[in-house]
């Protein structure tokens, strides 16, 4: 192969378009300056965000949305301190995501220099591997080592921290065509005496569940989950990550579980004999109280992540490798089967609590309005979330055709995602509509990259809940703390009474921002909609118009989620509306 003399930075932007990297977010910063001159004029699509956490979360939402790799670049220090919430995300959710930082000169380094921050060991813990670049000779092969970590075995973020000096200094340029690094070796196919052993507790079992998490989506196993599901008529519950990975409109699915889950979900997790959990790692917002969960299951748990098996439950049959490979490999052994009595048990505890709410009055409620949106883009629009109870109702009620059309942050739970995510599943997925649901709170975490909408041109929605609170904590402020609303009202001012628990629009002070003004500052279409008959038409309008809107919804101020398991209960302790 012919030789090349580049620069490190220069070979950084060549590195990135042989991983065929289209796109990147991030921000420039004095020591990433050669890094962005060789992005200046280079075949990379750079993204200036306006915040490096936006420039995170774009990343994330553009991996999620698409299955390749997200990657951002921002400086040193202050830049890199930044993204770590974004790592976080995407290391707790399995992420694929390559985070480039630059760094003081290696001469300098450990001698507090000016915008000197400890990027590997501060970012150790939220990522899958991160890399301190010390020679020039070694980044190319590091950024091939990158990618290969960051997208095989159990995907997560890496971050590759390159020196100013490195990335100046020159060398010759090959990028290799594979990579092997000893330590690291996923596991892809299932032992075959544990499949076997799991297809035989299946084919005996009568009452199974199967669980379905992330992993079913990275691996694209969900046709393999709708013929082992349909052949031995087993029901399927979803984490909150796997929405829209089983079809919700078939009576096998139970649709989501845990602490905001579906009643039939939970009660079927409670009373199954073999639980299968596929792709899913078994986070206390599923289980409930452990000791409690599932007492009477044997429980299999199907992972490439041997580190994830076993961790919070016992498992009876642990099979480590790729989700849609074990699947495969377990379809022929798996016998047909129908299960009338556990179907007609299922159905009974659908009928015995749906998902409700008051459709007949002229509140808007909440569930309403994601029921719409789902209607009105019958479940095929991308809809990106951030935290709190927008993202819940949003789970219940938006109806996700396929997998990759529900994005929000799991297991970390960051307010401040959903907007940016947005736009980065917009750049990956041009041609699909991306809706953002969010919060009045969660969205002022992240509004600025307005900016980056405006600029590029993308077409994107946002629809704001606003009910003027951080929701989810002044819920359990409500049910927990006899309704001493402490620092959770968005719309309280200087000369609010000391103590208020019961906000009235006659009252209550002028709420500030104002959404409609903020988003016409951008030269945005900002629309307000305080009446339920409203709601239809301003969804049907802002779906119109091919260009931006800001929907500022203001929905019920004290309208809580149910179901609910709380924190610390069993998922038998469900509270709902009835006896909530």
């Amino acid at each position: 192969m012919h030789m090349q003399q580049k620069t490190g930075a220069q070979i950084l932007v060549e590195s990135l378009l042989k991983e065929n990297v289209k796109i990147v977010f991030g921000l420039p910063g004095g020591q990433a300056l050669p890094i962005f001159d060789a992005i200046h004029g280079s075949k990379l699509n750079f993204i200036l965000t306006r915040h490096e956490q936006g420039a995170a979360y774009m990343a994330d939402g553009y991996a999620r949305s698409t299955g390749n790799p997200g990657v951002c670049i921002v400086t040193s220090g202050p830049g890199a301190t930044n993204i770590v919430t974004g790592l976080g995300d995407a290391y707790m959710d399995s992420v694929p995501m390559v985070a480039i930082t630059g760094q003081v000169a290696t001469n300098v380094i450990g001698q507090d220099a000016f915008q000197e921050a400890d990027t590997t060991g501060i970012t150790r813990p939220v990522t899958k591997h991160n890399f301190l670049v010390k020679d020039v000779k070694c980044l190319a092969m590091t950024i091939k080592e990158a990618f290969y970590i960051a997208t095989t075995g159990r995907p997560g973020p890496v971050l590759v921290d390159i020196p100013i000096d490195i990335q100046r200094e020159v060398c010759e340029f090959t990028y290799p065509n594979k990579v092997e690094i000893r330590s690291y070796r996923p596991t892809y196919e299932g032992h075959h005496v544990q499949i076997k052993k799991t297809a035989e507790i299946i084919n005996s079992s009568q009452k199974p569940v199967l669980y379905i998490g992330t992993g079913v989506v990275v691996s694209g196993a969900e046709r393999e989950i709708v013929e082992i599901s349909q052949k031995a008529d087993i029901p399927v519950t979803n984490t909150l990550l796997a929405v829209g990975a089983y079809p919700y409109d078939t009576n096998l699915s139970l649709g989501m579980l845990g602490m905001h889950g579906i009643f039939c979900a939970n009660k079927a997790m409670q009373a199954a004999d073999v639980i299968i959990a596929v792709g899913a790692r078994f986070d206390d917002r599923c289980t409930g109280r452990v000791c409690d969960f599932a007492k009477n299951a044997k429980i299999v748990h199907v992972d490439i992540d041997p580190t994830a098996i076993a961790k919070i439950v016992r498992v009876d049959i642990p099979v480590v490798g790729n989700v849609k490979t074990v699947l495969k490999a377990m379809l022929p052994l798996i016998d047909k089967k129908e299960r009338r009595e556990w179907l007609k048990t299922i159905g009974e505890w659908k009928a015995e609590c749906p998902l409700s709410y008051n459709r007949n009055d002229n509140k808007i409620h909440p569930q309403y309005v994601a029921e719409k949106i789902s209607e009105l883009v019958q479940g095929e629009a991308i809809v990106s979330t951030d935290v709190g109870q927008h993202q819940m109702w949003s789970a219940q009620y938006y109806k996700a055709r396929h997998s990759r059309l529900f994005l929000t942050s799991g297991g970390l739970g960051a307010m401040g995602f959903g907007f940016p995510a947005g736009i980065g599943a917009k750049f990956g997925n041009p041609d699909k509509e991306v809706i953002v649901i969010t919060g009045d709170g969660s969205f002022q975490m992240n509004m600025q990259e307005m900016a980056v909408v405006v600029s590029n041109d993308i077409n994107i929605k946002v629809v704001i809940f606003n009910n003027q609170y951080f929701g989810n904590v002044r819920q359990w402020q409500e049910m927990f703390y006899n309704k001493r609303y402490s620092h959770s009202c968005l719309a309280r001012r200087k000369g609010c009474p000391e103590w208020c628990n019961s906000p009235s629009e006659d009252k209550c002070p002028v709420y500030i921002p104002d959404f409609v003004k903020w988003a016409e500052s951008y030269g945005v279409l900002g629309i307000r909609v305080t009446r339920k008959k409203d709601v239809e038409p301003a969804l049907k309008k802002m779906l119109e118009i091919k260009a931006p809107v800001v929907l500022d919804i203001r929905v019920e101020r004290e309208e809580n989620i149910f179901p609910m398991v709380p924190v610390g209960a069993s998922l038998d302790d469900m509270l709902t509306r009835m006896n909530g």
